[in-house]
């Protein structure tokens, strides 16, 4: 892989390199969709197909990205998934209208799932078809991509298998153009978080140094236990960014932790939809998002 390769668009960049803002997770996906569904006030007995759950999924999402405060101003960027992708907005698709309606940067959630767990950590179950949905994502004007695993012990093998396994695909990632968000998360509950943050954190860093000149990667990593932990990820020239997840945390929790974060910015998906229901009419519904919003920018920009 050679850096002149990997050709991405300026304005997007610039949006995420230098916008204030946070990138909304829109990206939740399979088994995780009931459950955020529910949470938005629409129970099971409302479809019986699972074409019938993702398209009402899809009008959630929508209704949240034409809302008035969902633009570049403060979301800089948003994250989908596939189905979203391959969905319209008023006709438009989603990640076009998303950057030449509202000015906010397209992203695609890519992994498939999580592996068993072996060795403190979950490694990304294998994507046979990454290769399709990369070419399909650059057809869709997609700028980057984002792909989870989990930390679940300060366990030095798994730790350097979960980064490898990142940084592998990353690299296929950046070849077609795009710019990989790195996940490999870090689980809120464990009693070993710090050392687990601290192992990670070399890890990558280490990673990092051997990319090749030219080349920038993004990373969605847990708040950290210590304050800025990941400030030497923060200033790696080969960073565009260091977005944080909300984990679990609540978002007032998630909001105060981040805010504490040098130029980490949020990146959250249930804590940004906290509140938001079906029921609202869109005065209510819009006013809650804008508050929402709000609170996490915020925090984004407070460090």
């Amino acid at each position: 892989m050679q850096a002149e390769k990997v050709k991405t668009d300026p304005a997007m960049a610039e949006q995420i390199r230098s916008g204030d803002g946070f990138i909304a997770a829109l990206d939740q996906s399979g088994g995780s969709t009931p459950k955020a569904l529910k949470l938005y006030g629409i129970e099971e007995d409302a479809y019986s197909s699972e074409e019938e759950m993702f398209q009402l999924m899809h009008d959630m999402r929508a209704r949240i990205i034409k809302s008035p405060a969902f633009n570049g101003e403060k979301v800089i960027g948003a994250i989908l998934f596939e189905r979203t992708m391959d969905g319209e907005i008023d006709g438009v698709p989603t990640a076009e209208y998303l950057w030449k309606e509202t000015q906010v940067v397209p992203f695609l959630k890519v992994d498939k799932g999580l592996d068993e767990a072996e060795d403190g950590v979950k490694l990304m179950k294998p994507m046979p078809e990454i290769d399709a949905l990369l070419a399909k994502a650059v057809s869709k004007g997609i700028f980057g991509t984002k792909m989870r695993s989990v930390v679940d012990a300060a366990n030095p093998v798994g730790i350097k298998k979960i980064v490898e396994q990142q940084f592998e695909v990353g690299k296929k990632i950046l070849s077609y153009g795009l710019i990989p968000i790195i996940e490999p998360e870090v689980t809120i509950s464990i009693a070993d978080k710090a050392e687990a943050e601290t192992l990670l954190r070399d890890e990558i860093l280490a990673h990092l140094d051997a990319l090749p000149e030219g080349i920038e990667v993004m990373l969605k990593l847990t708040i950290p236990e210590v304050d800025n932990q990941y400030k030497a990820l923060v200033d790696h020239p080969k960073v565009m960014k260091v977005v944080a997840l909300s984990g679990g945390y609540s978002r007032e929790e998630a909001n105060d932790r981040l805010s504490r974060q040098t130029g980490m910015i949020a990146s959250f998906s249930r804590a940004l939809t906290e509140g938001l229901s079906a029921q609202q009419s869109d005065a209510e519904f819009d006013a809650t998002l804008a508050a929402t919003i709000e609170g996490i920018y915020k925090a984004s920009v407070a460090g």
